[in-house]
């Protein structure tokens, strides 16, 4: 089995999310249960995902969560987008 922590695609997405972290920081207190937190989420799931699909035992479960990581990796993209469009943002994620 690999070791998730050595795939260079879960070390983009861990840098990924601390740099989203650090972006959100200036985001406006009251999208913090809204905008802020599902961004956030959306962040940790990527390298949460890919690292429980590498744990799984059987390869249609890895890929599937494979799948669920690049879904969260859209959804980031979109909500960063809307912060930008907001004004909040000037977050790119293009170079992932």
């Amino acid at each position: 089995m690999t070791n998730y922590q050595n795939l260079d695609v879960w070390k983009k997405a861990m840098i990924l999310a601390k740099e989203v972290y650090i972006a959100l920081q200036v985001y406006p207190k009251e999208e913090l249960y809204a905008l802020t937190s599902q961004t956030k989420r959306a962040a940790i799931a990527i390298s949460a995902n890919i690292a429980e699909g590498i744990g799984r035992n059987y390869k249609k479960d890895t890929i599937q969560f494979l799948h669920i990581s690049r879904g969260s990796l859209y959804e980031l993209e979109t909500l960063l987008q809307l912060g930008k469009s907001l004004g909040f943002c000037t977050m790119i994620i293009s170079r992932i």
